[in-house]
């Protein structure tokens, strides 16, 4: 699991039929401050209501495709977990 700001959007007026009913939002790779690290930027599928400017955990590969039983089939690379509040970092 990783970081991510949300950044943008994105509109897909054609998606494959498993895809309906998802939200894709432009995530941001960030440290646990919030800052950017990398020009890391993907779409990722969103269920849980997450928004722009967002804090996100976020999921890549085969454990994006479990978010789900509904669309376990789905063409899924990335997808957003869950919705920071905070992050406590101790050293």
């Amino acid at each position: 699991m990783r970081l991510a700001k949300v950044i943008g959007t994105v509109v897909a007026t054609r998606k494959e039929d498993s895809l309906t009913g998802f939200k894709l939002l432009v995530i941001e790779e960030v440290d646990p401050q919030g800052e950017r690290t990398v020009h890391n930027r993907l779409v990722a599928v969103d269920t849980l209501g997450a928004g722009e400017g967002d804090i996100v955990l976020w999921v890549q590969g085969g454990a994006a495709r479990v978010i789900s039983d509904e669309h376990h089939r789905a063409p899924l690379d990335a997808a957003i977990v869950g919705i920071i509040d905070s992050v406590d970092v101790v050293s």
